[in-house]
């Protein structure tokens, strides 16, 4: 039997709509630990077994939102799976994303700098 060659960046094309889909179906969730979620990126290992979820909340408490996250991971696999044409739909985990929040810092410290710098000018 031969492989198939592998299609280019097809592991980008699957990370990106397992992050659509998951949107989708997380918003479905009737968990009130869940708050308003965003999906912010996905990385899908090379045989699609596992995939990091990465999270922001706009609303709520993040250890719950991820925790409950965490718990329904095998519910938000199984409606990928309907969605899905692959093979294989990889296990979800879930992750917080920090990188708004440090932005956010970043930003207000710079804004600090600034307006320092002004009044010694």
């Amino acid at each position: 039997m031969r492989h198939k060659r592998s299609i280019p960046n097809r592991g980008f094309r699957v990370a990106d709509q397992i992050q659509r889909d998951l949107a989708d179906l997380i918003r479905d969730l009737k968990d009130p630990r869940i708050g308003m979620v965003t999906i912010q990126a996905v990385e899908v290992t090379p045989d699609y077994a596992h995939a990091k979820v990465f999270f922001s909340v706009l609303v709520g408490d993040v250890e719950q939102c991820q925790e409950a996250l965490n718990e329904a991971a095998g519910f938000l696999r199984n409606g990928l799976f309907k969605r899905l044409q692959i093979h294989t739909v990889p296990t979800l985990h879930f992750h917080f994303d920090r990188t708004t929040e440090r932005a956010a810092e970043l930003s207000s410290l710079i804004a600090q700098a600034n307006a320092t710098r002004a009044k010694d000018d």
